[in-house]
């Protein structure tokens, strides 16, 4: 079985009604992807992942994304708090999510802008905290920034309980530092492109108990499904990433660790639960089916619909 730990389909890009998103975890799930978890990325879609996630028997989490920073105000971190609290009970909320950083984006640099995002990002923490429950963080260019906070966290208090750094692309020294403080590092779509010898190199050397697999769908697509800002330009439109794609992702990246595509789910399973602890509550029944990627008809998946990525920063 796989685990999507981070995908998006309450996304406008899947349907206001979530259609195109149920067509593409039906897809997912025919493939063997048993679980999902769906961030919010602000207050306004708390509502909408809460009910995909019941709706298709997977998981979410609540917090707001710091693309999102620019037009929160203080109601909308007391919103989160109290959804967080509303739902305490909740077994599907596994996480608060997706929060973080986010350093690349020049709108988001102005010294205003990292300060505001720092403190949105503080104060996610300290929910988490109180909650005891663990974050996905969007890690983009602000990796130390992001460790900084949770040791401030943990000196105020109890640590933050773990969780996922999110698309994780930062040096072995970051890693490293993610995992001493009981984090596991997100890897997709982005380590499937031939180019990305340094990312894919990191996957296949760290720990095995570091890794666990996302889709970040409908965003950053694996390399087949990607198209170039030339293609773009010339009216091909980019076609939308989807957790169906997950297993074939898992078996391009097993083979960086000389693993099979069974293996290497059961391994990101396991690190996923890990992760997030409440997701082994929601597991599927062991009488579902799972067809590993490299068993799997590719074409199985049906083609993706289209869009525009979000928060791809390659071309």
């Amino acid at each position: 079985m796989w685990i999507d730990t981070h995908c998006h389909l309450d996304a406008p890009e899947f349907g206001t009604d979530h259609a195109l998103g149920l067509q593409a975890r039906e897809q997912a799930r025919a493939l063997g992807v048993g679980l999902c978890v769906y961030p919010a990325v602000h207050a306004a879609d708390f509502a909408s992942v809460r009910e995909l996630a019941h709706r298709t028997g997977d998981a979410y989490a609540l917090g707001i994304h710091p693309l999102f920073v620019p037009r929160a105000g203080p109601e909308d971190l007391q919103a989160l708090a109290a959804a967080l609290e509303r739902h305490a009970g909740d077994p599907r909320l596994v996480a608060v999510g997706e929060i973080g950083l986010d350093f690349f984006l020049p709108e988001l640099c102005t010294p205003g802008m990292r300060e505001r995002q720092w403190q949105c990002y503080r104060e996610q923490l300290r929910l988490a905290q109180c909650h005891g429950l663990p974050v996905i963080l969007h890690v983009r260019r602000s990796a130390d920034w992001l460790l900084k906070g949770l040791r401030e966290a943990a000196a105020r208090g109890r640590p933050v309980a773990g969780g996922i750094a999110h698309a994780f692309n930062g040096s072995v020294q970051q890693a490293q530092a993610f995992l001493s403080l009981g984090f596991k590092l997100g890897f997709g779509g982005a380590a499937t492109f031939d180019a990305a010898r340094q990312l894919r190199q990191l996957f296949g050397n760290l720990p095995p108990d570091a890794l666990v697999l996302e889709t970040d769908a409908p965003d950053i697509p694996p390399q087949w499904r990607h198209v170039n800002a030339a293609q773009r330009a010339a009216g091909r439109p980019q076609g939308l990433n989807s957790p169906a794609e997950l297993p074939r992702i898992g078996a391009e990246l097993a083979g960086l660790r000389g693993l099979s595509s069974a293996a290497l789910a059961g391994l990101t399973t396991a690190n996923a639960l890990s992760a997030l602890p409440r997701l082994a509550a929601l597991l599927p029944s062991p009488a579902a089916a799972f067809v590993p990627a490299d068993q799997a008809d590719p074409a199985a998946a049906g083609p993706p619909p289209v869009g525009t990525a979000r928060h791809m920063e390659a071309s």
